[in-house]
Order: C-alpha cells, then structure tokens, then sequence
C-alpha cells in the first residue's frame, strides 16, 4: 500500500446537523477522502437519522479544490441500517450516494440488492456485524466493492471499539486480498465504530484501508488535525502489519 490507499471516512453522525454543509466542506477541506452517511430507521436498529434528502442537500458540497478553479467530488458512502432495503437503493443512488452499504440481515435476497446497487452505477458494500459471519461473504465478495466490518454494535455513534473483533478483520483482509486476486478487481475493507486515534494503528495493522470515525474527526472541531492523526496511526499500522506479514 502507499499512503492514498488508506482512507478517513468522516461519519456525519457526529457532525453539527445545524450547519451540514459546511460541516462536509470543513472536514474535506481537512482531508477526508470519502464522506460517510449513516441511515437509520428505528427498526432494523433502535435510532432513527437522516434519508435521501439529506444526502441530495448534502451532494453539492462533497467537493475538492484541485487547483485553477476546478473541483473534484469527494464520495458519499451511504450505510443503510434499515429493513427492508431495496425499495431506499434507487432512491439514494439519485440523490448522489457512490456508495451503498446494506446488512445482509436486511435483505431477503442478498445478491439481487447487490445488483440492484451496481445496476445504478453505484458501488456496492455488504456490512457485517460484529456477530455476523464471514461466511455470509463466500458467494457475493467477488461482486462487492467494499466490505464493511462494524466494530461497535449498529444503532449509536460514539461506542467503545471491541477489541476481539482485530482477529475477524484480518481474517476479512484474506479474503478480500483472495477476491481482489480473483476479479482484478479494487474492494476496499472498511472498518466503523469506536475508530480512534488510539487504535486507528491496530486496526490498519489488521488489514482495514478505510477507517470511519465520526467522534473522534468531529469532537474539538479541529479536523484536520484529527484526520491527519489517524491517517498517521493508520499508516504506521499499514507498514507493521507488511513487516509482520514479510517476517
């Protein structure tokens, strides 16, 4: 890896919802490299947030100066937490998502909503619980674009990270390295929940590439710093778990 393959994807869960905008161009500004919009619907988990009108609001401002005026769109990856989910998909993919994220618990046909996502020029992510099974992978990670392990139960930003859930994301890193083989094909390994400056190193040390923190890139308001940190720790996890690997 070199340092562009990790990724800080900012969760807006713990942004100012009173100033999202500026909340998206502050944190890009900042370095983000994806913006992570979390959907909840008080039924597949306990809390209720934002749907796809937030997201279209949200669309204009997920850009990056790249130098002499011109600007480049920083993606928006949408995780659904909700049940059912087929009918939000076409609904996000036009108010902008690059991403969509599902729970294989949500869906009743785990391969259809995958080509249902891609069908719409959407990448598509399949999200595994801490007690969801790998397993769950076996048939559909060849089609996938990212997989995202959660490290906190589903519902509530700011949870406490779990720990014996590192031997599950380095189990995931094969399987993703083994699939990538496969295909030819690029599918990022995305860790969330109680990602922090703390143990953004182990968790890249585990093989995730793209971290999401909500808490601890929102909290102080200094969010470049925050970001860099990460990314700092992050890398410095990459570079261990290759030494380790090559030993």
């Amino acid at each position: 890896m070199n340092e562009r393959t990790i990724r800080i994807a900012p969760s807006l869960l713990s942004a100012d919802f009173a100033r999202l905008g500026e909340e998206v161009r502050t944190v890009i500004a900042g370095g983000a490299d994806l913006i992570h919009f979390d959907v909840m619907d008080n039924h597949y988990v306990p809390n209720l947030t934002v749907g796809p009108l937030v997201c279209q609001a949200i669309r204009p401002h997920a850009e990056r100066a790249t130098g002499h005026g011109a600007t480049e769109s920083v993606p928006i990856d949408v995780h659904l937490m909700v049940k059912p989910v087929d009918a939000l998909v076409p609904m996000f993919a036009q108010a902008g998502a690059d991403i969509i994220s599902f729970h294989p618990e949500a869906s009743e046909h785990v391969d259809r909503t995958i080509q249902l996502i891609r069908s719409l020029g959407v990448k598509a992510g399949l999200v595994l619980n801490p007690a969801t099974p790998l397993s769950v992978l076996d048939h559909v990670i060849d089609q996938l674009d990212l997989v995202l392990l959660m490290t906190v139960n589903p519902g509530f930003g700011g949870q406490a990270f779990i720990e014996r859930l590192l031997p599950k994301i380095e189990r995931a890193r094969a399987l993703v390295d083994a699939a990538m083989a496969r295909t030819g094909r690029e599918i990022w390994l995305e860790v969330d929940g109680g990602v922090k400056r703390e143990n953004a190193r182990r968790i890249a040390a585990a093989g995730a590439d793209t971290l999401v923190a909500g808490s601890a890139v929102f909290t102080g308001g200094r969010y470049a710093e925050a970001i860099g940190a990460l990314r700092a720790e992050a890398l410095l996890g990459h570079h261990q778990g290759a030494t380790e690997l090559a030993a």
